[in-house]
């Protein structure tokens, strides 16, 4: 059935692009909106790129008639967009509480006399369309049906997690391991299952569980082939714990995978682990020119005020989590030596026993052209080729966010997200709306992309207590 759909500024705020989503239905945007956009355009935020698009693109469709008879928005589609008034007479008939002519409350009036006429006329039914918890609250008090925007929302308790587990008899593990690949019509159990490309796969012998062989899903050949650069690389203090850092170290020493996504809590060894992989293969290996960093400036509390300093140095707060990791990478301290395993940690950031510097390493791999940082306020308009790039902390990016930073991707560059989709500071989204999640449902399946859900904490034994139960 057709509907109408009142929008309130957050929703056009959050996607520029929300006019167009609607399909077949009636949009209706009250004047209300429009003001508040107008208050936004000058904004030098992602919030402000919003409106001044929502401005343009709503200018673009006044072409095609009056905006306050309905147009409409694509041709074919059949959907109309509407501006409307808020009318005093609706808005005096709103409760006593609400009737204060704040912007939230004229959206509110605006939907309702959509509602009334709609009783009137016959006409569709109303849905108000809010990111605004509050005025949901609100719309159904006063006998309206709201929603939340979720077009680009993923159910997190959904997610791709990239790993799965598929029984296997010892003769075809066998022949994985002395062929070097398995095709899927010689697994029983593989019939059925929905693997995606580059989906790391566990096999486990039917005659001895205990047995198992890690291997890959080749999307193309359709087959498993064994994992084989997680055990070949030398990563000095750096080698996977678990069945999942093993997954993501070799896709993150893959080439072809251009594009990885790590998710997992505090401590799982996202970061350390896409470092680690970034130095071997800009250093050692030589496949890129640079390991690119950058990360949100998002506090996770009070703001202490502006930093002062360059760039380079309002950036040294916001990279100090990288800067551990880096030491705990390349210091060689007595109590750093033997140990092993990429813990999710920050690690030592102070070497007892050395005359070095605790920032010495950040300091001399930017010095020898090898490390770059980079703020993602200032990565418009880029582009960037055969670099290895690290974006930390992407759950605090919007999805718009997220896509202006791939689009920067130039030849023979290799980007890896690393994120918790539960720890976000940015409270412009969630754990359902934000890049990274976003970012891991669009790119499921393409072959030039990875993604590795990391479970099981390897930071310390407090710190996985307390991820678990805090």
């Amino acid at each position: 059935m057709r509907k109408t759909f009142v929008l309130d500024t957050n929703v056009l705020l959050h996607d520029p692009q929300a006019l167009t989503r609607f399909e077949d239905n009636a949009v209706v945007i009250p004047i209300e909106v429009v003001e508040e956009i107008d208050r936004f355009k000058k904004d030098p935020s992602e919030k402000g790129r919003n409106a001044r698009q929502i401005s343009r693109l709503l200018d673009a469709l006044r072409e095609k008639g009056n905006l306050a008879d309905g147009v409409p928005i694509d041709e074919g589609s059949g959907g109309t967009l509407q501006v409307v008034f808020c009318r005093s007479e609706t808005l005096a008939q709103l409760p006593p509480e609400l009737k204060g002519g704040s912007g939230d409350n004229n959206i509110l009036a605006v939907a309702l006399e959509q509602l009334r006429s709609g009783l009137i006329a016959d006409q569709p039914p109303v849905v108000l369309v809010t990111k605004d918890t509050n005025l949901r609250i609100k719309a159904d008090a006063v006998g309206l049906t709201a929603q939340d925007y979720t077009t680009d929302k993923v159910d997190i308790a959904d997610l791709y997690a990239g790993v799965s587990e598929l029984s296997a008899s010892a003769t075809a593990m066998d022949t994985l391991k002395s062929e070097g690949g398995l095709q899927l019509t010689e697994l029983p159990s593989a019939e059925g299952a929905d693997l995606q490309a580059n989906e790391g796969v566990t096999l486990v012998d039917q005659a001895q569980p205990n047995h198992t062989l890690l291997a890959r899903f080749d999307a193309q050949h359709q087959r498993l082939v064994p994992l084989q650069r997680s055990t070949r690389a030398r990563l000095g203090k750096v080698s996977p714990r678990n069945r999942e850092q093993t997954f993501a170290l070799d896709l993150l020493l893959d080439p072809s995978v251009q594009l990885l996504t790590l998710v997992g809590k505090a401590g799982t060894g996202k970061t350390l682990l896409a470092l680690a992989a970034g130095l071997h293969q800009v250093a050692d290996e030589q496949l890129y020119e640079r390991l690119l960093v950058t990360r949100p400036v998002i506090s996770l509390g009070k703001e202490i005020g502006f930093l002062p300093g360059s760039l380079e140095e309002k950036m040294g707060p916001w990279m100090q989590p990288i800067i551990d990791n880096l030491d705990f990478l390349l210091g060689n301290s007595p109590e750093e030596e033997g140990r092993s395993g990429a813990k999710g940690a920050s690690g030592p950031a102070t070497r007892a026993g050395t005359n070095r510097a605790p920032r010495s390493n950040w300091t001399d791999l930017k010095g020898m052209g090898l490390l770059e940082v980079e703020a993602i306020s200032y990565i418009r308009g880029r582009s960037i080729p055969r670099q290895y790039m690290v974006v930390d902390e992407a759950q605090n990016l919007t999805p718009h966010e997220v896509k202006t930073i791939v689009t920067r991707v130039g030849e023979g560059t290799k980007i890896v997200f690393t994120g918790d989709p539960y720890q976000i500071d940015n409270p412009y989204v969630d754990a359902e709306s934000n890049g990274l999640t976003w970012l891991v449902e669009r790119f499921k399946g393409q072959p030039l992309a990875g993604h590795i859900t990391l479970i099981r904490g390897e930071r310390s034994e407090l710190a996985e207590l307390a991820a678990n139960l805090l």
